[in-house]
This record gives structure tokens, C-alpha cells and sequence, in this order.
């Protein structure tokens, strides 16, 4: 092996890069890598932050897993989408558990301020009508507040990034494929799915890196042995 021949500063002359050694090749190819992934992990996450187009990966093999895998990207579309149909829902439920509670107590007060007796001609609110109003404010309390908050619990979900919308590539078929995965830590399982093209089984994880606002750097696995039969392996 012969060492690259040293450059004076300022000549403008770039040396030849040295040859890899076989030996660090031979320890990749039997699964007992010089450098370890984490190392290459970080840095795609912190150019994932600087938005850098150089770490987009499409569906590739990793011979030291044995898996198929592909990269994730949060999808804000999705995102966007998903928050809206939580604010209709909250609507509803706000308005299904406050319009028959508005509607019972402006007609009590009327009755006793007199409102209705001028409005309607009648002095007092009968049994028939008591019992719709008790029926009308029990239904908005039992379908409107369960709406409501679970609207509420999703949104401070979406809101405070614990559930986030990806989209990537399928591992095996190329297809998009989208996902909703929860970034909370005390999960440890990972997200599971299937392809909607080709049915195959997908493992989603996150990897977060913080930088003022949660960056997320996610990878789906699917792999298939050499029989034929599919099955799932862990990143």
C-alpha cells in the first residue's frame, strides 16, 4: 500500500484518497462493521434538520440485518387533514353538549321571568315538556362530551407532536404508503401495519432528534427469507 504523496498549502492540488483496506471490507461483509450505524444515524438526523436532499433514501437491502427498509418523512398534508376532521368532531360534540343545556336554560329562565307566558301563552312549562327538554340535554351530554374530548385528546396529541402522519415508499412493492405513529418514548414497540398494494407487513420506528421543534427520522422494515416466507425483523 502506498501512502498519497503530501500536498504543499495554497498549490491547489488534492491528494488521491487512500485505498480501503480489504480487511475493512471482509469485517463489513461478515457483519462485524469498523464504524457502527449510530454514528451515520446522527448525522442523516441532523441533515434531516438542515433540510438537506443529499439523505433521502429510497427502498434499499441492508446485508448486515437482512431486512428491506426504507425511509419516512413526516407528511403535513396528512397532518393538516386529520386536525380538521378533529375540529369538525369537536364542533359537533361542543355543539351536541351546549345547544340542548342553552336551549333548556333560556326557556326555564323565560318561564320564570315570564318570557313565555308572552311568547306562548302559556304560565308554566307542562310534564311533557320538561320531560323532551330532561331527554334532549341527556342525549347531547351523552353523545356530545364523549366527542368532545376525545377530539380534545387528539388534538393535544397532533398539537404537541406525540402523533405524527408519515408517508414513504413501501420496502417491497415502491408503492406510498401512509401511516399514523405514535413518538411517545415509554413505547417501546414499534408501530405495525401492512402495505395497502401488496399486504406486506411494515414495522415503523421514530427517531427524534430536537432542535426547537421535534425533527422526525423514521424507517419501515420488511423482510422475506430465503424460503419464501415473510416475516418481520426489528431495526
Amino acid at each position: 500500500m502506498t501512502a498519497a504523496a503530501p500536498v504543499a498549502p495554497g498549490s491547489g492540488r488534492l491528494s488521491r484518497p487512500r485505498p480501503r483496506p480489504p480487511w475493512a471490507r471482509d469485517s463489513y461483509y461478515s457483519g462485524q462493521p469498523l464504524i457502527v450505524d449510530d454514528m451515520f444515524d446522527k448525522v442523516e438526523l441532523k441533515l434531516r434538520l438542515y433540510g438537506s436532499k443529499s439523505v433521502v433514501k429510497y427502498p434499499r437491502c441492508s446485508l448486515i440485518r437482512q431486512s428491506t427498509y426504507a425511509d419516512a418523512e413526516e407528511d403535513q398534508a396528512m397532518f393538516m387533514a386529520l386536525s380538521s376532521i378533529w375540529m369538525l368532531l369537536l364542533l359537533f360534540g361542543t355543539s351536541a353538549f351546549l345547544v340542548p343545556s342553552l336551549y333548556t336554560l333560556s326557556i326555564a329562565f323565560g318561564d320564570v321571568f315570564g318570557a313565555r307566558h308572552l311568547l306562548y301563552g302559556e304560565k308554566s312549562l307542562d310534564a311533557i315538556t320538561r320531560a323532551n327538554d330532561l331527554v334532549l340535554v341527556g342525549l347531547g351530554h351523552l353523545v356530545g362530551y364523549p366527542i368532545a374530548s376525545a377530539s380534545v385528546g387528539a388534538l393535544r396529541s397532533l398539537l404537541t407532536n406525540n402523533l405524527v402522519a408519515l408517508k414513504g415508499s413501501c420496502p417491497n412493492c415502491g408503492e406510498q404508503v401512509f401511516a399514523f405513529v405514535k413518538t411517545d418514548k415509554s413505547i417501546r414497540a414499534p408501530h405495525r401495519a401492512e402495505c395497502h398494494v401488496c399486504e406486506c407487513p411494515l414495522e415503523y420506528r421514530t427517531k427524534i432528534e430536537v432542535h426547537g421543534t421535534p425533527v422526525f427520522s423514521c424507517y419501515f422494515a420488511f423482510a422475506i427469507s430465503k424460503c419464501g416466507k415473510r416475516n418481520e425483523v426489528k431495526l
